[in-house]
């Protein structure tokens, strides 16, 4: 079986960090290479991308987007028959405006699959800045309900691990029972 996994978000809310997390600390995974296609200051122009498999029957193709609002024609390739979404928040308050974007135009691009027939977890990212946003003030800001949400620190790896295999879960049962998530 093959899934693919896509990191969605604002720019620099933790989508590549959090890969990166997942390809380097996680053990036990078969791990192909890590790509990453990314401007002189480390920032992604298109996507990062690693083939990832905890036995050989089920791999996931992972990929991060590109969050500059420059990129939207790139980040509506990357999303094409996708299988499952982790979408990055940042906590920062200055950045509250571009999570209620980029999640709009996520939505916008997934229409009535979002989180219906396309499973979607959240991550609150940078939990541990000073300033961070209150756990309501986001969720309630970018209007998310029924969605499975995790505070995560992407640089420590705080909460990554638990997401993705949230939203790997979610896509394998999706697979099992033939395109509806089981209730309960």
């Amino acid at each position: 079986m093959h899934f693919k996994i896509v990191f969605w978000g604002p720019t620099l809310s933790g989508k590549t960090t959090a890969l990166r997390w997942i390809y380097d600390n996680i053990e036990g995974l078969a791990k192909g290479g890590f790509t990453s296609v990314e401007d002189p200051t480390g920032r992604t122009l298109y996507f990062d991308y690693t083939p990832l498999s905890a036995s050989g029957k089920v791999i996931f193709d992972v990929f991060t987007v590109a969050g500059q609002r420059r990129h939207r024609h790139q980040r509506r390739i990357v999303i094409q028959g996708t299988d499952g979404i982790i979408f990055v928040a940042d906590s920062v308050p200055s950045q509250q405006n571009d999570n209620v974007e980029s999640l709009n135009e996520l939505k916008q691009m997934l229409g009535d699959t979002f989180n219906n027939s396309i499973p979607t977890v959240v991550m609150l990212n940078k939990r541990d800045e000073p300033s961070a946003l209150d756990r309501k003030v986001l969720v309630d800001s970018m209007g998310l309900k029924d969605v499975p949400i995790f505070e995560t620190i992407a640089t420590k790896g705080v909460g990554v691990r638990r997401a993705f295999q949230a939203i790997a879960r979610d896509v394998l049962l999706k697979r099992l029972y033939k395109g509806s998530l089981p209730t309960g």
